[in-house]
């Protein structure tokens, strides 16, 4: 979620030799996203149409955007309001979820801050938290835990100068990492400088400080080197001259690197309904629910590519209609995954 705040991002598809659920969903995300950014964002003002060379095993050349998020994220807060009620909570820091029974039967989520007060309650409940999302569920009420949903902290961090001079490249470059030449927007300032190059970002496993460190700004000089020699020199004399700036978020990333889109399984009622001993376990769409909890969480580095993609899929689950994905791709991004795979693994033992 933080990472709305990066600087630069590339919008372009994950490319394999062969079709995997990851390359299938990114080339359908980043179709989608390229179409919100045409009706809602102004060229120039947040994003720019581009193509990066690929390098290393898929190399290639292939048609991209570089994106500022938070550009997009106030597109889509503007749409909201203009078309529905949207009431924000700013800086508010929702400790628990409780479940309560209304007059009526039906199940209410209750929002609870860290003070125990009530900021908002509704039947319907999207946690998209990031990493967030696991703290959230664990300390709730039935809690999920790391097994239930495996969700791993990996940390990014960018390289980034002003550009003063021409470009070193004439467009994008990615292998270990992207390099972008060149970005202007006025969007960036005053945080960052209105035009800038950037090489990002590291991926480091485990990680969940944020803290800028000159060892990540070596790694990403090294996976520079391997793009554009004369680039990873500017960058370095950048940063012996305290020029170099650096941006540093933590992703969420589960266990099989996909994202989890849809409704959270209740793993008490599965371990009541799971009868050990039975062959094979109940198809995935059968796990119980916690009925009225959703996610859309662990996007990894695949955000800006997979967003729209993932809202769209739980919009349609929240209404009931038709998903435009076929079965394998919505299985495949089920939260009732892992506890499913683990009981399929077991089915001797159940959960």
């Amino acid at each position: 979620m933080a990472a709305s705040a990066l600087p630069v991002g590339m919008l372009s598809p994950h490319v394999t030799r062969s079709p995997t659920p990851l390359s299938r969903l990114s080339v359908l995300g980043v179709e989608l996203v390229r179409r919100e950014l045409q009706t809602l964002v102004q060229q120039g003002m947040g994003w720019q149409d581009c193509e990066v060379d690929n390098h290393g095993a898929d190399a290639g050349r292939w048609p991209a955007a570089l994106v500022r998020p938070a550009a997009l994220v106030s597109a889509w807060l503007t749409e909201a309001r203009q078309k529905t009620t949207v009431t924000c909570h700013w800086s508010r820091s929702i400790s628990q979820l409780n479940p309560l029974t209304s007059a009526s039967g039906e199940r209410i989520w209750q929002a609870v801050d860290q003070h125990g007060d009530v900021v908002s309650q509704s039947p319907v409940v999207v946690i998209a938290s990031a990493l967030g999302s696991l703290e959230l569920l664990n300390s709730s009420s039935p809690s999920l835990d790391h097994d239930v949903l495996p969700l791993r902290p990996v940390k990014g961090q960018m390289s980034l100068s002003a550009l003063a001079g021409s470009p070193l490249a004439a467009r994008p470059q990615r292998n270990q990492g992207v390099y972008v030449p060149c970005y202007e927007d006025a969007g960036l300032s005053p945080r960052w400088p209105v035009r800038i190059w950037a090489m990002g970002s590291t991926y480091e496993r485990g990680q969940d400080n944020r803290t800028v460190t000159d060892e990540a700004h070596l790694r990403n000089r090294h996976s520079l080197e391997q793009l554009n020699h004369r680039a990873a020199q500017q960058l370095e004399s950048d940063r012996v001259n305290g020029r170099l700036l650096g941006w540093s978020e933590v992703r969420c990333a589960s266990l099989d690197r996909l994202p989890l889109v849809g409704a959270l399984p209740d793993p008490q009622a599965w371990a009541r309904c799971w009868t050990p001993g039975r062959r094979r376990p109940p198809p995935i769409r059968d796990v119980p629910r916690l009925g009225g909890l959703y996610t859309v969480s662990a996007l990894g580095s695949r955000g800006l590519s997979l967003s729209t993609l993932c809202a769209r899929t739980l919009a349609r689950q929240l209404h009931g209609e038709t998903d435009d994905l076929d079965s394998g791709l919505v299985d495949a991004l089920d939260p009732a995954r892992f506890m499913w795979r683990q009981a399929r693994r077991r089915p001797s033992a159940g959960v």
